[in-house]
């Protein structure tokens, strides 16, 4: 009898396992996540105010949503590009020097800032540098969770919290 019931249900296994259904109805198509890099070539004067205003390409879209990332190109070891993400802080004689940017969804605006004068900062930090954009697709979260709903999707209860705080 058990030897029965093992060669059921090892038959049925193959049986239930073997079967396949038809094909369900295809998916919407998707959108790219890769996000988008450019490089942009900048020099740094007093003639455009120690900053630049680097348009996206026209055949990027970038929505208000999207994450935008500058890198500043800093080293060329054995060959490859060595990027250091934006805002970057240097310690010089004069001060502190400080690559940063803002954006929009048209554009990037590139600028250094300082807390002495620009116009003695040596032309290795202001001529030629390069930087690399990224644009990252993201969109808004549309969840407008209260703290509570929020510890509840996450499985978080207060107690907990509070012996943590304690």
């Amino acid at each position: 009898m058990k030897n029965l019931f093992l060669l059921l249900a090892i038959s049925f296994t193959f049986l239930i396992s073997s079967c396949e259904g038809p094909p369900g109805p295809p998916g919407p198509p998707g959108d790219s996540l890769l996000g988008q890099v450019f490089e942009a070539n900048v020099t740094f004067t007093i003639g455009n105010d120690f900053r630049r205003k680097v348009d996206f390409p026209n055949d990027l879209i970038v929505y208000e949503s999207d994450v935008v990332l500058v890198y500043l190109l800093e080293d060329v070891v054995n060959g490859f590009d060595v990027w250091s993400q934006l805002p970057q802080i240097y310690f010089l004689n004069q001060g502190t020097l400080l690559y940063t940017f803002e954006h929009t969804f048209v554009d990037v605006d590139i600028f250094l800032d300082a807390n002495f004068n620009l116009n003695s900062l040596d032309p290795v930090f202001t001529d030629d540098q390069i930087f690399r954009i990224a644009v990252l697709p993201a969109e808004y979260a549309n969840a407008d969770l209260s703290m509570d709903e929020l510890m509840s999707n996450l499985q978080i209860e207060t107690s907990d919290i509070e012996i943590l705080s304690n």
